[in-house]
């Protein structure tokens, strides 16, 4: 596995924990996986997840709340329907409420 491949899985690991209803950031998954620097790195993997079923990705979000992945789900506003049927609030691609449904993640050891 190469070294970026094992990043992505870890970015991966710590995306599948996000409970259903809440959301987190590329800078706190970042800095759950020892990265604290590399938050555009688990932007650049979640770009591919949203194919994957097993990493929710509808559920990162950019630091102020704004579904800035969206162009990588098929369909239109898929992103935004994902959250809305777990209950998140959207307007104008912007989480609403953002505080009360962040997660944040423990520190994963690499």
């Amino acid at each position: 596995m190469t070294n970026s491949s094992n990043f992505f899985e870890r970015v991966y690991e710590v995306a599948k924990q996000i409970p259903y209803g809440r959301v987190t950031t590329y800078g706190t998954i970042a800095k759950a996986i020892c990265a604290a620097k590399s938050a555009r790195m688990v932007g650049y993997a979640m770009n591919g997840a949203s194919e994957r079923e097993d990493v929710p990705a509808h559920r990162v979000v950019n630091r102020k709340g704004v579904l800035t992945g969206k162009h990588h789900f098929a369909g239109t506003h898929l992103m935004q329907q994902l959250l809305e049927s777990e209950g998140i609030k959207v307007k104008d691609d912007q989480i609403q409420d953002f505080n009360s449904v962040f997660w944040e993640p423990e520190t994963i050891s690499t």
